[in-house]
């Protein structure tokens, strides 16, 4: 039987660079409200949770504003954020190269579904993954924050088609939302993450480089059930 990995990636600061397109458009909505805008510390820790939570619990945004900033920032990360993006360089040929050893390839991500597949296809990297998974397009609806639901969707998805699953992310919530799951995770260097968080977070060696993830990717996979696959 040939095996398969399911290697799944989180897309902002993993698989795309935001170019600032995500600090940049917080700080627009915020100013156009009014609101207090955080520092540039805290505006780095907002990218990669869900953006509600964000709003709320680091940027101190009320019930009040939430929706009407929500919809702001979305709108300018659509007019010219999601252009302005860049993959990482190197990440779209480690996909490549998963994709053509016969693995199975996924996107786990906090940003709303359908966003998620806009960018990528803004991007021109949609047709490299099997699926994509992310929260629900309302974001405040029920189980829109989380990274472990969105996990094990893309799981159930693939149920019985893969012997090993992995994740790919740069902050801690996709290794606690991986290890909810049962699953290892690599955090890359390269997003928004930080040694102190992945160690706090409980992970293991990191990938410096898009070479290095490839080659951390494939340790993944038995010896024995490696022949004739990359």
């Amino acid at each position: 039987m040939n095996y398969r990995l399911l290697v799944l990636f989180d897309l902002d600061g993993t698989l795309v660079d935001p170019a600032g397109a995500i600090t940049g458009g917080i700080l627009a909505s915020l100013d156009a409200h009014g609101l207090q805008q955080p520092s540039d510390p805290e505006l780095r820790s907002m990218v990669g949770p869900p953006l509600v939570t964000s709003l709320r619990e680091i940027a101190g945004v009320n019930e009040a504003h939430l929706d009407s900033v929500i919809a702001h920032y979305r709108e300018g990360y659509r007019r010219h954020g999601m252009a302005s993006s860049r993959p990482y360089p190197g990440v779209v040929e480690v996909v490549e190269a998963l994709r053509a050893a016969g693995h199975l390839v996924a996107v786990a991500t906090q940003k709303p579904q359908g966003l998620a597949r806009e960018l990528l296809r803004v991007q021109l990297m949609d047709h490299l993954f099997d699926s994509i998974h992310g929260s629900p397009d309302e974001e405040q609806a029920p189980g829109s924050e989380g990274k472990t639901p969105i996990i094990a969707a893309a799981l159930a998805k693939y149920q019985g088609r893969y012997d090993c699953a992995i994740m790919v992310g740069d902050r801690s919530h996709d290794i606690s939302g991986a290890v909810a799951n049962g699953l290892h995770c690599i955090p890359v260097r390269w997003g928004f993450g930080s040694p102190e968080e992945f160690n706090a977070a409980g992970a293991t060696e990191p990938a410096e480089s898009a070479e290095s993830l490839l080659e951390l990717i494939l340790k993944t996979v038995p010896q024995e059930a490696s022949h004739g696959n990359l």
